[in-house]
């Protein structure tokens, strides 16, 4: 089977995605991958961690994307940024090791109840009412710690987490929304170290063309793919409704989700 059509194809879909709803793949490329790799005979126990590690890899070219056009319009706060990103790299490193740690089932349940939650999220549209300021660096640093661990442990840019914390914080939600791209770039590539440096410390043999957690042709595709699609996805914005789209969407995820728990249950 020709498996770079098969990435290359994912990687159109999750830019256009991308594009089309202004958020990351990481939810839709992690389960796919889980079934490739799968099919592709990856070692059972270690394909979710695959499928997290390259996936993490993934978004750090889609996140450099995001934050510069975010940053073109002026609508990243660099100071929140800046004192956000030592929590977030620490918590990311903590947390994509959990990940190595854990055996697959208990990290397929997580990522399947974060799916859940993010398609409950968007179908609701749940986004908390501005009733505090911003913390201090303290609590900007703790924050931060908490968004990165759980970002690398499901990976994700973390604009799911940020963007509500930043609109509760008083931000307003065009900023929360640059800055939580901004964000992304951190999480994604202190995960995709962690991913992997703890891939490498595992004593079984890798596939080949592998770097620790990383399947390097899968992210090459995909990267590739996903950069290019995602002013497709915009203009579709601009020429029809997408109310309907973002509801067969939000269905897409709870399939995958709960294809994916299935799968888990049945193992």
């Amino acid at each position: 089977m020709e498996w770079w059509l098969i990435y290359l194809l994912l990687g159109a879909i999750v830019g256009y995605i991308a594009g089309l709803f202004g958020i990351g793949g990481g939810l839709v490329i992690v389960p796919a991958l889980v079934y490739m790799f799968t099919l592709q005979a990856f070692p059972a126990d270690r394909v979710l961690h695959f499928a997290l590690g390259t996936t993490m890899a993934t978004i750090i070219f889609t996140s450099l994307s995001s934050l510069r056009m975010h940053h073109v319009h002026g609508a990243v706060n660099w100071l929140i940024v800046r004192y956000l990103s030592p929590g977030i790299i620490l918590g990311t490193l903590a947390g994509s090791t959990l990940a190595s740690a854990l055996s697959t089932s208990v990290l397929g349940v997580i990522v399947v109840l974060f799916i859940y939650y993010a398609a409950t999220q968007m179908w609701l549209k749940l986004l908390p009412k501005p009733e505090y300021t911003l913390p201090g660096k303290g609590g900007l640093f703790i924050t931060g710690s908490i968004i990165g661990s759980v970002s690398s442990l499901v990976a994700i840019g973390g604009g799911l987490l940020t963007v509500p914390f930043l609109s509760l914080c008083k931000v307003k939600l065009q900023q929360a929304i640059g800055t939580a791209a901004a964000v992304g770039f951190p999480i994604s590539l202190a995960g995709t170290i962690g991913y992997i440096v703890n891939g490498e410390l595992q004593t079984q043999a890798l596939p080949e063309y592998s770097l620790g957690y990383v399947y390097l042709p899968a992210l090459g595709w995909i990267a590739a793919a996903s950069m290019l699609t995602p002013p497709l996805g915009a203009k579709t914005t601009h020429r029809i409704q997408t109310a309907t789209l973002k509801k067969l969407f939000i269905v897409l995820l709870y399939c995958l989700g709960t294809k994916m728990l299935f799968d888990i249950l049945s193992n």
